[in-house]
């Protein structure tokens, strides 16, 4: 494949977590694809339930665009899969200029930088509760913060009354900001919250409706058609990769307790013509016997502990998998592997047991942060010494880890964390998700 070219595109983002960005964002994708366009959707930085929500929304994969751990290669390749479409809207991840503390392949991970990168305008959600003409002044701050970030303009959010949209639009016009848009404040917008912030989009009760009811509600009350006038024409990327499938046909559990691979992962192994055999541990399903790989990629292992405790077809069908023939999992996957896992009520669901680790939810530990690790041992699809860039959100805690330790593990400032992963034969896990490995 030659030149991507590009489509035009924004970055929807905010001074801060929790502004209401998703609900603006899933509005804004079912509403332009109601009006017939083909919208691309991406999230900018590590998170892995917003993708399926924009899925669900755009008719389209979303894929995340990450400046910390990809390389200009993969970023292209990513870029790529804009192919086709009328229009990309990215999702911003925390505030707009929001990384890690330390420099990464590309940068610090900010939403900015992906903008940048991209050559996206950034439409800003303020939250103007509490104020009014000094929602400028933040906006003016974000704006000016970094002078070469192209700024297409504000969408006022949790506005209380018509006085309230009056004075907070003074004082954007007084700033020279250009308003996109103005959403009251209604109480029902919001997306329902699970033990890890916001649920799965496979578990939402009815996420059509919900999906449908944002759209409507920024068909009311935003100016699409500014928006869609907003929204540039990025740099023409060359030709990018895409990861390679670590093997030829991998049976990959997929269900509500294993549903998180990132995109770009599956869209690259599924380019270089491998096949890729979903099963579901939840439904007993044991992993396609001719498989030559099996991985468990992340998910809620924990709200499903009895249930895989008890599906004996699954875990013969690993178990004989593992005796001649390599296991990954990761995060959820990890510790589905393990010997155990202690859910949050105390009860202990006996796992695999294909490795020894041991974990906990009855006390929550907060895990979140990217992950760069030099393998001791090969995984599949990566060798000894390889470098790979990962992130890692979870809640349990590490009771045993007693394996030999897969790799030396460092968070994004080089200090080592003491979750290394594990290996034992064919097996191997982690507590990162794999993003993409550093290339020489």
């Amino acid at each position: 494949m030659g030149m991507t070219d590009m489509v035009p595109g924004l970055m929807i983002s905010a001074p801060s977590s929790g502004t209401g960005k998703t609900t603006v964002m899933l509005g804004l994708l079912r509403a332009l694809r109601d009006y017939g366009l083909k919208v691309q959707p991406f999230k900018s930085g590590p998170d892995y339930i917003d993708p399926a929500f924009h899925l669900a929304a755009s008719g389209r994969p979303s894929f995340n665009l990450d400046t910390w751990a990809m390389d200009d290669a993969l970023l292209n390749g990513i870029s790529a899969q804009m192919d086709g479409a009328d229009i990309c809207i990215a999702e911003g991840s925390m505030g707009l200029y929001d990384g890690v503390a330390t420099r990464g392949q590309a940068g610090f991970g900010s939403s900015a930088e992906t903008a940048l990168r991209m050559g996206w305008p950034v439409v800003l959600v303020v939250d103007v509760g509490g104020q009014a003409q000094s929602a400028a002044a933040t906006a003016l701050g974000f704006q000016h913060y970094n002078p070469d970030l192209p700024f297409a303009g504000v969408i006022l959010n949790r506005c209380a009354s018509p006085r309230h949209e009056r004075l907070a639009r003074v004082g954007m016009d007084h700033a020279g900001i250009k308003v996109l848009g103005v959403l009251p404040r209604r109480g029902d917008l919001a997306l329902p919250e699970r033990h890890l912030g916001l649920i799965q989009a496979v578990e939402h009760p009815d996420l059509e409706a919900a999906i449908a009811g944002y759209a409507e509600f920024l068909r009311d009350n935003v100016d699409l058609a500014a928006i869609r006038n907003a929204a540039a024409h990025g740099v023409t990327a060359p030709a990018g990769t895409l990861p390679n499938p670590p093997a030829q046909r991998i049976a990959l559990a997929r269900d509500a307790a294993f549903s998180f691979t990132y995109p770009h992962l599956l869209q690259g192994w599924r380019d270089a013509g491998a096949e890729v055999l979903p099963f579901s541990p939840l439904a007993d399903e044991a992993p396609a016997a001719d498989a030559d790989l099996v991985w468990l990629p992340g998910g809620y292992p924990e709200l499903h502990g009895g249930t895989l405790a008890a599906a004996e077809t699954y875990k013969a069908g690993m178990r004989v998998h593992a005796q001649t023939k390599p296991v990954h999992g990761e995060c959820g996957g990890y510790m589905a592997l393990g010997a155990g896992l202690v859910a949050k009520d105390g009860t202990r669901h006996e796992m695999l047991g294909l490795l020894g680790v041991e974990t906990s939810y009855e006390k929550r530990k907060f895990h979140l942060g990217y992950r760069r690790a030099i393998l001791n041992d090969p995984m599949p699809g990566f060798a000894a010494g390889q470098a790979l860039r990962g992130h890692e959100f979870h809640y349990s805690t590490i009771l045993a880890e007693p394996d030999a330790p897969l790799a030396q593990v460092m968070d994004a400032d080089g200090n080592p964390v003491p979750e290394t992963g594990s290996r034992r034969g064919h097996v191997t896990g982690t507590f990162f998700h794999l993003i993409t490995a550093e290339r020489a």
